[in-house]
């Protein structure tokens, strides 16, 4: 039987964003619902014959979304969560879609959004299901339905895309204050995949991919059982299912997942080893279909196909055997070859979406070859990797007195030597702070003038002069808006910055970056990481000139804003050929001159921006102590040389710290800022479970992703319910994030509230603003 190619996933923002920029007119309401449905078609179909030009097999549907696959198994289900019942009226299916991942309102009434997290160890966003005690699930699968007869009439091999049903209960929550076993529900959810299963086999559908990356982590055996009872419910001869799994390894599982009720398996295999292959060649039923997933679907760097033609070369005579991609490529840029500004050689190491798919084609073309002693295609295949072998070698990558540095400093203790109380004395006499002091977490409103400013200047349109001028002109606006508000410590607002990672990749030595190498985030929202491809260096001071003209503005402090060296590396395409630890702590050099210079410059307040800690956290359990150990020290090494009365800040967002709070701590900032709002203040417990351990902290007080604009009151609510858990004396009061987003007009209202709360609270407890 030859060698089959599928992926797992096709990028949904299309080449130039299309998606993104189709949505937010949308709900601006600069065009109509038959004008996105006419642009989500045109992309599909586009998507669809990329994959079949690039020798794509089995062309993956339902990989599309409007807003989040996650979010598009919940309606497929009609999953909507309770509040937003009262719309179901009034909407209908893709607008109450918009309206659970955005929040929405009606008779001046708000409805919060549902919650966001992070998709597993990636930086993808999705929308976290709902659940209530004895819920009924029922099919609702129109948009699914009309996207296979759309791809049918392309007359190509499909293979429907569907999230599994342990994985959905999984990372969903439950909404009820008494906690229930969410595996109560799983008999009525298993009715509805069955019922959507006898659908599609009446559409002469042979294959389904039922995704379930739960089965990395290490669940729980009542969890593990329930994967015996779901897929013997689920079994049927007249359709075949593909399980699949990605983001890590599975060994764990294997005696699991070999008695399920399925027709193949998807692993993940991009960290694995030749013994690994073997022993699931060995331990898997040999009627089962393997799949391969050696493609990397979360990096840009080429695979080393020769490699995997000798590893998997001697299954193809044993077993059937299907090569794709290690998850979805939802995480990859499309294509390589709109790429007209990177340097060729650099270049040519890369290989995104449709390359990757051509990748998998070329092992396909060897492998099935081979059965015919055919040596031109292995040929093709050692060549292909040729020059990135050769790129390990090259002064591109290689900087000898980085690897100097970093041998003389990872032996150094990097805590800072004075306790926290004594620090907090010094800073708050420093810069005179009030009872719960009011920030923001760095970025304000980007314009389309400021985008379009910084594009002119990229693109040597204007000179430097008329950049810096018109970028300090934003700067004195922020300040001035941030003056009137009488918020407590300023920040510069962050102008002259496109993203807070991709920036910073921008001024740093070992880095380059892409123009068109866009990746989803959430929503409409997209990211451009940039590529690690050497040692890491600052070779000169990066944010110093912009924090020091915010700060001749004002009297006020303001607060230099850094991106951490886990979330830089984290958020980045990062290099493969030395550890993820080395490159974190050559970040971390690089990010420790900086925060030197700001404080020399006179800067007292610096923030060290550090999202991604908890999304770098190894899946299993049993391998999370060695990364946090390394994650920590890192941090540490940034901010350690400061003087005690420099108040160092950091900002976490969308994660669950409750199990790694003693690590937290370990970081001994100054002030932690933590977003908070979706989740129903739920880091209530980790700020309860903290104790008195706990510095100064900073909870989100209201979300800045929804377009609901808190008023006074529901502030008000919140930080009295802060205050039962969080001394007075430690409590900071700002937004859930960065406001780049959205627009003055929704800012100012929400923030004028914010201050307007606080000042009431310093009332409210007998003091003078």
């Amino acid at each position: 039987m030859p060698v089959l190619s599928h992926i797992l996933g096709f990028p949904r923002i299309g080449l130039y964003r299309e998606l993104k920029h189709a949505l937010e007119q949308y709900w601006e309401k600069k065009i109509t619902e038959n004008k996105l449905l006419d642009i989500g078609r045109m992309l599909r179909m586009r998507h669809w014959k990329q994959q079949i030009n690039s020798g794509i097999n089995l062309i993956p549907i339902g990989d599309f979304s409007w807003y989040d696959h996650v979010l598009d198994m919940s309606i497929m289900l009609n999953n909507i969560p309770t509040r937003f019942h009262i719309l179901s009226q009034k909407k209908n299916t893709l607008n109450m879609l918009f309206s659970i991942a955005r929040g929405d309102s009606i008779n001046n009434t708000t409805i919060t959004p549902s919650e966001m997290k992070k998709w597993f160890n990636t930086n993808y966003h999705y929308i976290v299901p709902e659940f209530v005690q004895n819920q009924i699930f029922k099919l609702n699968c129109t948009q699914l339905l009309a996207e296979i007869d759309e791809a049918l009439s392309l007359n190509h091999p499909i293979k429907p895309v569907l999230l599994g049903p342990l994985t959905y209960l999984w990372i969903g929550k439950t909404k009820e204050t008494k906690e229930f076993d969410r595996l109560s529900l799983l008999p009525s959810l298993l009715l509805v995949y069955k019922e959507i299963f006898n659908i599609l086999s009446k559409k002469n559908i042979q294959w389904i991919q039922i995704d379930e990356p739960a089965l990395v982590l290490e669940l729980p055996q009542t969890w593990l059982k329930a994967y015996l009872h779901a897929y013997d419910q689920l079994y049927q001869t007249k359709i075949k299912l593909l399980l699949t799994t990605y983001f890590g390894k599975i060994y764990h599982q294997l005696p699991i997942i070999k008695q399920l009720k399925v027709n193949g398996l998807h692993i993940d295999l991009t960290n694995c080893s030749d013994n690994d292959i073997s022993l699931l060649h060995e331990q898997l039923p040999k009627k089962w279909i393997l799949s391969a997933g050696i493609i990397n679907g979360k990096n840009i760097w080429k695979t080393n196909l020769y490699d995997w033609f000798l590893k998997l070369n001697t299954i193809t005579h044993q077993r059937s055997l299907w090569i794709g991609s290690s998850c979805s490529l939802l995480h990859s840029p499309i294509d390589l070859n709109i790429e007209s500004k990177l340097n060729n050689n650099i270049k040519n190491w890369f290989a995104f979406a449709i390359q990757k798919c051509s990748e998998i084609k070329l092992l396909c073309d060897a492998l099935n070859s081979n059965h015919n002693d055919n040596s031109d295609q292995q040929n093709i295949l050692k060549k292909y990797y040729n020059t990135n072998i050769q790129r390990l070698n090259s002064n591109i990558i290689n900087n000898p007195q980085v690897q100097e540095r970093c041998k003389n400093i990872i032996t150094l203790d990097h805590s800072r030597k004075t306790k926290h109380i004594t620090r907090m004395k010094l800073q708050h006499n420093r810069f005179n702070l009030p009872l719960y002091p009011t920030t923001t977490i760095g970025s304000f409103p980007q314009t389309s003038e400021i985008r379009k400013l910084r594009l002119k200047f990229k693109n040597k349109q204007i000179n430097e002069d008329y950049y810096y001028t018109h970028i300090q002109q934003y700067i004195k606006k922020i300040i001035q808006e941030q003056e009137k508000l009488d918020l407590d410590i300023l920040v510069h607002g962050e102008p002259e910055r496109n993203d807070m990672v991709e920036y910073f990749g921008e001024n740093l030595k070992g880095f380059v970056s892409s123009q068109h190498g866009w990746i989803q985030s959430y929503g409409s929202r997209c990211i451009k990481p940039p590529i690690i491809i050497g040692d890491i260096s600052r070779p000169i001071p990066i944010t110093i000139p912009w924090i020091n003209y915010a700060q001749s503005l004002t009297n006020k402090p303001v607060k230099g804003i850094l991106t951490g060296p886990i979330t830089i590396m984290t958020w980045s395409f990062a290099r493969e050929d030395i550890p993820r630890h080395m490159i974190a702590l050559q970040l971390a050099l690089a990010i420790r001159d900086e925060v030197m210079d700001l404080e020399k410059s006179g800067i007292g307040v610096i923030q060290i921006d550090e999202p991604a800690l908890r999304e770098g956290l190894p899946l299993k359990k049993s391998e999370q102590s060695y990364y946090l150990k390394w994650a920590i020290n890192t941090f540490k090494i940034t901010v350690s040389s400061v003087k005690d009365n420099t108040q160092i800040h950091t900002h976490m967002c969308y994660s669950e710290f409750n199990e790694i709070i003693d690590d937290i701590l370990k970081l001994d900032v100054d002030v932690i800022s933590i977003e908070s709002s979706r989740s129903d203040l739920q880091l209530l417990q980790f700020i309860k479970t903290a104790g008195k351990k706990l510095n100064e902290i900073g909870p989100g007080i209201y979300d800045i992703h929804s377009i609901h604009q808190p008023s006074i009151n529901e502030i008000m609510d919140k930080l009295k319910k802060l205050l039962q858990y969080i001394p007075k004396d430690r409590l900071w009061i700002n937004p859930d994030c960065g406001l780049k987003t959205r627009s003055w007009n929704e800012i100012r209202e929400s923030l004028n509230n914010m201050v307007i709360a606080a000042k009431t609270l310093r009332i409210n407890n007998g003091l003078n603003n």
